[in-house]
């Protein structure tokens, strides 16, 4: 079969080129025709204003699937993992163009890259033309990359549990956040989660973002038996976690309107409280139906007109009994940290009362 000339697609005030544009990106499936890569740069010129308004001036990493997405692909885990189908990209590669714009930014291990910095909408419809499906930001923003404005809490279904428990979460977490004084933005994961964003001042540290989300999500613990913020899995049953982790240095969730390497092409899709309530299956928010949708309005654009203060959910963490949680396992060993090994695992006298391995 001849290779299909390419194509051109309007983003901002530029042209962006696209090659190969009737690559199937996404199969047909029952309630969706399939997807091909001209159609996937289109979505994202499409709905590149509220795009940006969500990760304009972040650093972003690309998660890319050069050949599409397949049921059976997989994406990449680490560097070294060559035979995945997908991969996080996190370096800009060489060749973007000037107008793709980037940010230094500083991971765990204290390392560095210039990472994609999103100005205009053409960045990225480039990045969706390199294979990019999935946007996944930082919660800072180009002037101050150590200091976070959002708070993100990512409820994520155990197994045995359901998008609808997930939304049953949601409302406890909204009449938590209003009695707070804060206000918060829910978006569906583009698969069973919900995330609730809230943006807040920018004068703390990763670390006391990771102390609030935690914090919370005791309080919700505490206010409904469905959630648990315990990072073993074999301790969580079939609840809805609280992914507290997400707040982390390097550590990102999917952004709003972003595509999701699911079938039927599904989109992560901000919510009103009201709409959210409503919904029966996330999965009819996808790249066909959602430029409809938005065209009623976006329902987080108003989220930059008020910064919260963190103290009311510090204070959460520092008054509930817990005591810190475990980090992810490519971190450093973090003060005051629990041991790093599963409970079905450890022997008490292996380790001594400051989580060391003991020998």
């Amino acid at each position: 079969m001849a290779k299909s000339a390419a194509a051109t697609v309007t983003a901002g005030e530029r042209e962006v080129r696209v090659s190969s544009p009737d690559r199937i990106i996404y199969e047909a499936t029952e309630r969706t025709p399939a997807v091909t890569k001209l159609q996937v740069c289109e979505y994202f010129a499409a709905v590149g204003e509220p795009l940006m308004r969500a990760l304009g001036e972040r650093p972003t990493a690309m998660e890319r699937w050069p050949d599409g997405w397949r049921e059976g692909m997989r994406l990449a885990i680490g560097t070294q993992d060559r035979e995945a189908d997908g991969f996080y990209q996190k370096r800009l590669p060489k060749g973007a163009p000037d107008f793709v714009e980037t940010v230094k930014v500083t991971f765990p291990s204290g390392r560095t890259a210039d990472e994609l910095c999103p100005t205009e909408p053409a960045a990225l419809v480039w990045a969706a033309q390199m294979g990019a499906l999935t946007f996944h930001p930082w919660p800072v923003r180009r002037p101050d990359v150590d200091h976070p404005d959002e708070l993100r809490l990512d409820l994520d279904p155990q197994p045995g549990t359901t998008f609808a428990d997930a939304q049953r979460i949601a409302g406890v977490a909204r009449e938590l956040l209003e009695e707070l004084g804060m206000r918060g933005y829910p978006k569906t994961s583009g698969n069973r989660g919900i995330h609730i964003y809230v943006r807040i001042q920018p004068d703390h540290t990763f670390e006391d973002v990771r102390h609030a989300a935690i914090g919370f999500g005791r309080e919700l613990e505490r206010r409904d038996g469905g959630v648990t913020t315990n990072w073993w899995k074999e301790e969580r049953g079939q609840r809805i976690f609280i992914d507290f982790n997400q707040n982390n240095r390097d550590r990102t969730i999917a952004s709003a309107w972003s595509l999701r390497a699911r079938p039927g092409a599904p989109v992560s899709t901000p919510m009103t409280w009201e709409r959210l309530a409503e919904i029966t299956d996330p999965r009819e928010f996808n790249l066909t139906t959602v430029p409809d949708y938005l065209a009623d309005g976006d329902p987080w654009a108003d989220m930059d007109e008020v910064a919260y203060p963190l103290e009311p959910l510090l204070q959460l963490w520092e008054t509930l009994p817990g005591g810190e949680l475990n980090f992810p396992p490519d971190y450093p060993k973090m003060p005051g940290e629990p041991p790093r090994v599963q409970p079905s695992k450890k022997v008490a006298s292996h380790w001594d009362e400051d989580g060391n391995r003991i020998g």
